[in-house]
């Protein structure tokens, strides 16, 4: 999260779009579509699934109320307990990297606001969600229920140590950034699975695509960008390293 939980893509070509002006209590599909008009598909994504799923979702939902009037604009935004929600051009970039199919099972570690949560959930039936903050998870949860995303399932952990032994997952997306990529994420992959992920120092990170085949991993480089750090046993040991 670019100054915070998800991230900002650092830098990408930079968006013509508008900043401020969002009117929430009136139209926000119009917003809502000048966001993926400007900020998604002019800096080059593609995928016409995706692109519909970020339309379809109310950014403002997850968004605290006195920030809702910036809910479409090109950056993150606080949410609370120093996290963010990410910039909308991350959201969908590293959903389209995750070439999401109907049918696949997916892992998101660091719910967050929910917002990526719900774009996922527009696109597979089956969404696995952990966050270790107690209060962002009851917000996530309130939100995503007023949406009717019932195949979205939230989880109160601290990673992946959580879930059942021998569960993998067809897409794993983590929305904070990584010293490196641990073994206990690339068990949770299912032949064929692709893992999201940035990775790097605390300051600047390097946004991966760890894919799987067999018993081989290869790693391609998404770009930079700047998240809030991993906590837990795959990441680090505290915010500050």
């Amino acid at each position: 999260m670019g100054n915070g939980r998800n991230g900002d893509a650092v830098p990408s070509p930079q968006s013509p779009g508008r900043q401020g002006t969002s009117d929430v209590n009136g139209d926000w599909r119009g917003e809502c579509e000048r966001m993926v008009q400007d900020q998604i598909a002019a800096r080059g994504l593609r995928d016409a699934r995706v692109l519909s799923a970020m339309r379809e979702v109310p950014r403002h939902l997850f968004v605290p109320a006195a920030l809702r009037q910036h809910a479409y604009d090109d950056g993150a935004l606080p949410i609370g307990e120093g996290q963010t929600i990410s910039q909308p051009y991350i959201v969908a970039a590293m959903t389209e990297a995750a070439r999401l199919r109907q049918g696949d099972r997916v892992l998101e570690i660091g719910t967050g606001s929910g917002y990526q949560a719900a774009v996922l959930g527009r696109l597979v039936d089956q969404v696995l969600s952990i966050e270790r903050m107690v209060g962002l998870a009851r917000r996530a949860h309130d939100a995503l229920q007023s949406l009717g995303l019932e195949g979205v399932h939230l989880v109160v952990a601290d990673g992946v140590e959580a879930l059942r032994p021998g569960l993998v997952f067809d897409a794993v997306i983590v929305t904070a950034g990584a010293p490196a990529v641990s073994d206990r994420l690339r068990a949770r992959l299912a032949d064929g699975g692709r893992l999201i992920i940035p990775v790097g120092p605390l300051d600047i990170q390097t946004l991966l695509l760890v894919e799987r085949q067999g018993r081989n991993f290869t790693e391609s480089s998404l770009g930079g960008c700047v998240f809030v750090p991993l906590i837990g046993r795959s990441g680090w040991s505290s915010p500050q390293g």
